[in-house]
C-alpha cells in the first residue's frame, strides 16, 4: 500500500500509538489501514464413501486437486461463503452437516475452514475455476496431485475420522519450514 484509501496522500508504515504492531499509516489524514488474514473457506462434499474434488484451472496451483474454496467475501457467512465457493467451483448443491477443520496458515495470512457437506444429488461439473471434477475413495486420492497441504491434512484426518465412524473438529497449524522433505510442518489440535 503507497496511498491512502481516505484521502490519496501517502502512507506510512508506523506503530500508532496504543499499538504493538506497525501499521500503514496516513500522514496526513491519520487513517490506519488493518490488514488483516484472509478467510478461506469450503467443503468437503461427500457421496457415499467418496469426496468430490476440483483439478484448478487457474493459479496458484493450476492442473492440481483440490476441495471446492475460495476467500469469503464481505457481507457473507462463513456456512455462505462455503455453499457459493462449492456452487462456483464443482457446480454442486450441498447440505452442510459441521464445521471439520480449521487451519491457520500464518505465513500467508490465512484461516481456513472447511465445512462437512453431503452432496445433495450427483449434477455437478466443472465451473470457471476447475478444469474437471471428480468423486473419488480414499484409496483413488491423487496424493500427489493435490494443490496445497492445507487440504492434504485435511483429508488426511478426515479419511482417518471415517475409519473411527466418529468426527470433531479439527484444528491447527501449517507453518511452512523450508527444511522439510514436505516443505511445511502441521501442528494439529485435537
Amino acid at each position: 500500500m503507497k496511498f491512502c484509501s481516505s484521502c490519496g496522500s501517502e502512507i506510512q508504515i508506523v506503530i500508532p500509538v496504543g499499538d504493538n504492531r506497525p501499521r500503514h499509516v496516513c500522514g496526513a489524514c491519520d487513517t490506519i489501514h488493518y490488514q488483516n488474514p484472509k478467510m478461506v473457506v469450503g467443503t468437503i462434499p461427500e457421496w457415499e464413501d467418496k469426496i468430490l474434488l476440483c483439478k484448478r484451472a487457474i493459479e496458484p496451483r493450476i492442473g492440481l486437486w483440490t476441495l471446492p474454496a475460495g476467500f469469503m467475501e464481505n457481507g457473507e457467512t462463513s456456512q455462505q461463503g462455503a455453499l457459493r465457493e462449492t456452487l462456483e467451483e464443482a457446480n454442486a448443491r450441498v447440505e452442510l452437516t459441521e464445521l471439520y477443520s480449521l487451519f491457520n496458515l500464518p505465513h500467508i495470512s490465512q484461516v481456513y475452514l472447511l465445512f462437512r457437506g453431503r452432496l445433495l444429488d450427483l449434477d455437478f461439473s466443472p465451473g470457471e475455476e476447475s478444469l474437471e471434477v471428480a468423486l473419488f475413495s480414499e484409496d483413488e486420492i491423487p496424493w500427489d496431485q493435490l494443490a496445497f497441504p492445507v487440504v492434504i491434512e485435511t483429508l488426511k484426518l478426515y479419511f482417518e475420522d471415517c475409519k473411527k465412524g466418529c468426527f470433531g473438529l479439527r484444528s491447527g497449524t501449517i507453518e511452512r519450514k523450508r527444511d522439510l522433505p514436505l516443505g511445511y510442518q502441521t501442528t494439529v489440535h485435537d
